[in-house]
């Protein structure tokens, strides 16, 4: 009874341990995702890029603010997939689109 025991503790931290590192991955991604695909209008700070406000306007380039922390991951998925005001349509994947969000979302933390 021991050892089997043992083996399910072991395979748990086994499997915590892969879980932190597909989290960590996944995290990694949505950064350089974001990086190639969204700072260079919204800023690496999520705050806007000043130069691009002076381009398009402030409206919507800070996406770490109030009004884009009470839209749902679902609103803000279908802005991102589809294209808001000036902001074009993604041509990331679903899944990709979904690690920048996350990434987006960990900036206003």
């Amino acid at each position: 009874m021991g050892h089997k025991i043992s083996i399910t503790i072991v395979g748990l931290l086994f499997w915590a341990g892969m879980t932190s590192a597909a989290i960590a991955g996944d995290a990694d991604t949505g950064k350089a995702l974001y990086e190639k695909s969204c700072a260079g209008c919204h800023g690496a700070d999520g705050k806007g890029n000043e130069k691009m406000a002076k381009v398009l306007g402030d409206k919507g380039l800070n996406i770490v603010g109030a009004e884009t922390k009470k839209k749902s991951d679902e609103q803000l998925l279908k802005m991102i997939a589809e294209g808001s005001g000036k902001m074009p349509a993604s041509k990331l994947t679903k899944e990709e689109q979904k690690q920048a969000l996350g990434y987006a979302r960990s900036l206003a933390k």
